[in-house]
């Protein structure tokens, strides 16, 4: 989709109801709408259940189309049957330049890999449970929980809360970064945030920095994010209590960051960074 804008990316929304809560579906929609036009929203379920009956509160309010499907055998899940035949017929109608497949369930595996291999782009969204498989065979896969609108506090009550949601690693490769800063306490914490500074978080990031880095080891931000996104679908700053790539980047310990002027507009400041191990005299 290379020279579109994303108001002009078209993209398929399939949502799978018995895998998803309905209490995600503002955010989802919000955020799915920074990466393209969601021309075609469906969701696929049992509506006799009444399991989904919170569903049928929110889709009249943000356009998504019910598709019923019964259970025709106990224990097969002919909702995902549904779902894949829908996305191929979608897919040879070439109505859109790419999906959105919400579910946490890994049956969708082999369609995700399917849809890439005919040059469609596909964003996987779903729940911090979703195999691993799953989200490999996506391009982009964003976890709900970070989605999640945070709970509103008292101003009197987050004043006294600590505003830290996860305390910094005192040494190591995080030894730098400062504490992200969310809503105060309680499951809304526990749930956004979701990964440490690991090895393999380590390895992913300086191995990406590496691998575009200039003479003196400098890298443009955006493009360290695509390559580590080609690399790791479910990366996302927010994982780590960051909203922003940019303010993640500065609370890691072995990477430098430096603002620049863009010489054609000085108003817009350009984002770059380099490993300080690589680069120390």
């Amino acid at each position: 989709m290379a020279g579109k804008n994303e108001s002009d990316v078209r993209l398929a929304v399939l949502i799978d109801a018995d895998n998803i809560s309905a209490t995600y579906i503002k955010p989802m929609m919000l955020e799915i709408a920074r990466y393209g036009n969601p021309t075609i929203k469906r969701i696929y379920g049992d509506w006799t259940k009444p399991q989904l009956g919170p569903w049928k509160q929110v889709l009249l309010d943000n356009a998504i189309s019910p598709v019923q499907q019964f259970g025709y055998t106990s224990g097969k899940n002919a909702t995902d049957s549904s779902l894949i035949i829908d996305a191929m017929d979608i897919l040879y109608t070439e109505q859109v330049d790419g999906f959105c497949l919400v579910s946490s369930d890994s049956d969708f595996t082999r369609l995700a890999t399917r849809l890439r291999e005919a040059g469609k782009i596909v964003y996987g969204i779903g729940e911090k449970k979703t195999p691993t498989a799953f989200v490999a065979a996506c391009d982009r896969f964003l976890f709900l929980e970070i989605l999640a609108p945070k709970a509103k506090k008292d101003k009197r009550d987050s004043a006294k809360a600590p505003k830290s949601v996860g305390e910094a690693p005192s040494e190591g490769k995080n030894a730098n970064a400062e504490p992200a800063t969310g809503s105060a306490g309680g499951k809304d914490n526990a749930d956004r945030v979701i990964l440490d500074i690991d090895d393999v978080t380590y390895d992913l990031i300086a191995g990406s920095i590496s691998d575009l880095a200039d003479e003196d080891g400098w890298v443009f931000l955006g493009d360290l994010g695509n390559l580590i996104n080609k690399k790791s679908p479910s990366f996302d700053s927010r994982n780590f209590g960051y909203p922003k790539m940019s303010k993640f980047m500065q609370s890691l310990g072995f990477v430098e960051c430096e603002r620049r002027t863009n010489e054609k507009n000085p108003q817009v400041k350009l984002f770059y960074v380099r490993n300080k191990e690589e680069n120390s005299n």
